[in-house]
């Protein structure tokens, strides 16, 4: 037999009813979807300028066979948005970038905080 589902406004407490997503807002807990406004802190990862980037090289040429001549170089990365619980902490978040979402060795990474 399936698990009883409380409906809306039953007072259950069980996924799906009000009162549920009453006190999941009361406690902070945040879900999938909701409104609550939450930080998002942009992480671009680029390789170094040194460093050989043949997927940019092979977008370069498709561009120029497209008849796009205007566009001199192309830089292929990694762009990564992440929600943060408060205030952005831009050190700890620099740590992050470099130590996981980048390889320092070869690729150059850039912070966008909120500005609001």
């Amino acid at each position: 037999m399936w698990p009883r589902r409380g409906r809306v406004g039953d007072g259950t407490g069980q996924r799906g009813s009000v009162g549920s997503l009453t006190r999941a807002a009361r406690s902070g807990v945040r879900h999938p979807g909701t409104l609550d406004r939450v930080p998002r802190v942009v992480v671009d990862v680029v390789l170094k300028p040194e460093i050989s980037d043949p997927q940019g090289q092979a977008v370069l040429g498709a561009l120029g066979r497209l008849g796009h001549d205007g566009v001199r170089s192309v830089r292929q990365g990694k762009h990564f948005v992440l929600e943060v619980e408060g205030t952005p902490d831009r050190a700890e978040l620099q740590q992050i970038a470099e130590t996981l979402l980048a390889n320092p060795v070869i690729e150059d990474v850039e912070l966008h905080l909120p500005t609001d």
